[in-house]
């Protein structure tokens, strides 16, 4: 039998920004099922890290649009 590690959202968000450098919430939604990223986002803030947002333009069915970038610009160890 497998075992099943469970994790919080917020760290999972908090792991894809450290493996990958950035996420959006088509990304978030995709890899990780996370539907309300923009919350993980403030709830990581708030905690400490030091996130950047970026609004960069993608395509969609109606045109070019602008979605959130996150980065990760410093760990919370980083900050102290």
């Amino acid at each position: 039998m497998a075992t099943i590690i469970k994790t919080s959202q917020k760290q999972d968000v908090l792991d894809y920004l450290d493996r990958n450098g950035s996420i959006t919430q088509r990304q978030a939604t995709r890899d990780l099922g996370v539907m309300r990223l923009a919350s993980r986002i403030n709830d990581l803030r708030n905690e400490g890290y030091d996130i950047e947002t970026e609004m960069i333009p993608v395509r969609s069915r109606r045109g070019q649009v602008h979605v959130a970038l996150y980065r990760i610009k410093a760990t919370r160890s980083d900050t102290l």
